[in-house]
């Protein structure tokens, strides 16, 4: 492993650069993939932002997203950038198969590998590495780099700015989650200065719903919600059909997770979704339940104690009745 330290030499000549991140991006990811393209551009560096997967729209109006290359619609365009790179840097992610088909491209590059990310159990790919699992979000990282390690706090610009604070706000529950310590505050507080208008960011991401995602968000709190008070859990589950009669599109679920784990007493609560291609889940948790325990134990995830996901290729009936088979082994701890 490289000392992250030594990158500010190398980043001071022009280079190639990919930033990449995991697939179906959501706010934090988006943002410091953004975040820091606007940081190195400012430097000199030819940068290209590849995401693996679309992402949801309510995010499309961060600084330079028209920038953005999307390796499922334009396959070969990516690869080239990938095989072209000086650097390539893995944020929000910390294991190859996260960015899928992109994984083996970005493993097999000559480019050197840079993961800045605050998830658990690093799968070991990057030759530097910027993590800490303390992190609220990649976007708080992104700011300590460009601060600590770049000592370029003045080319925080109020694009730089936006895109890290929309991915602290997102990824920190607009600052309600246990991970939000006073430095996520005092760096929101700089942000703030450099010139986010954070009123606007709010409402760009959490009021700009549309009609049939408010309908869908009625029909699956009536018709989808199961809460199972011996084990303090609520389980909410949306079938194929759900998805199409309400045209859910990419990020139309965000966040729904969080309204069944809102119920007063409910220490686990658990989205399943029938998704196309396999079975989905988003778990979610307060206090010390070990969401990613879970994931990683029996759903081929994993992610924060308190934040996890996974998937299954068995049928959402059989995920459900495995997700409730789980809970006994875990009583001790949700019921306390």
């Amino acid at each position: 492993m490289l000392e992250i330290s030594s990158l500010k030499e190398l980043l001071a000549q022009p280079k190639r650069i990919v930033i990449t991140t995991h697939h179906k991006p959501d706010g934090d990811a988006m943002g410091s993939s953004l975040g820091l393209y606007n940081y190195l551009i400012q430097k000199g560096h030819q940068v290209k932002v590849v995401s693996p997967t679309d992402y949801p729209v309510f995010l499309h109006w961060l600084p330079n997203n028209f920038e953005v290359l999307v390796y499922t619609d334009k396959p070969e365009e990516a690869k080239q950038y990938v095989a072209d790179a000086d650097l390539v840097f893995c944020l929000d992610f910390n294991a190859l198969s996260r960015i899928n088909e992109l994984g083996e491209l970005v493993r097999e590059a000559k480019a050197l590998k840079v993961m800045i990310d605050h998830h658990p159990e690093p799968e070991g790919f990057d030759d530097y590495r910027y993590w800490s699992t303390s992190a609220c979000a990649t976007a708080q990282l992104i700011f300590d780099f460009i601060v600590q390690v770049m000592c370029d706090r003045e080319l925080i610009n109020k694009d730089v700015a936006t895109c890290l604070y929309t991915g602290i706000v997102t990824d920190s529950g607009s600052f309600r989650f246990s991970n939000t310590t006073a430095d996520v505050h005092r760096i929101a507080a700089e942000l703030i200065k450099c010139g986010v208008e954070n009123a606007k960011v709010h409402e760009r991401l959490f009021s700009d719903f549309s009609e049939n995602r408010l309908r869908f968000l009625g029909h699956c709190l009536t018709n989808r919600l199961e809460v199972l008070p011996e084990f303090n859990t609520a389980l909410m589950w949306v079938e194929k059909q759900d998805l199409e009669k309400y045209h859910i599109a990419v990020g139309d679920t965000e966040g729904l997770v969080n309204y069944a784990l809102s119920i007063a007493g409910i220490r686990l609560a658990a989205l399943i979704i029938d998704r196309p291609d396999k079975v989905k889940l988003s778990l979610r948790s307060t206090g010390d339940f070990p969401v990613n325990e879970i994931c990683k134990k029996y759903f081929n995830g994993g992610g924060h104690r308190n934040a996890s996901g996974g998937s299954s290729d068995d049928s959402l009936e059989e995920t459900i009745k495995t997700f409730k088979a789980v809970l006994p082994a875990y009583k001790t701890l949700l019921v306390q």
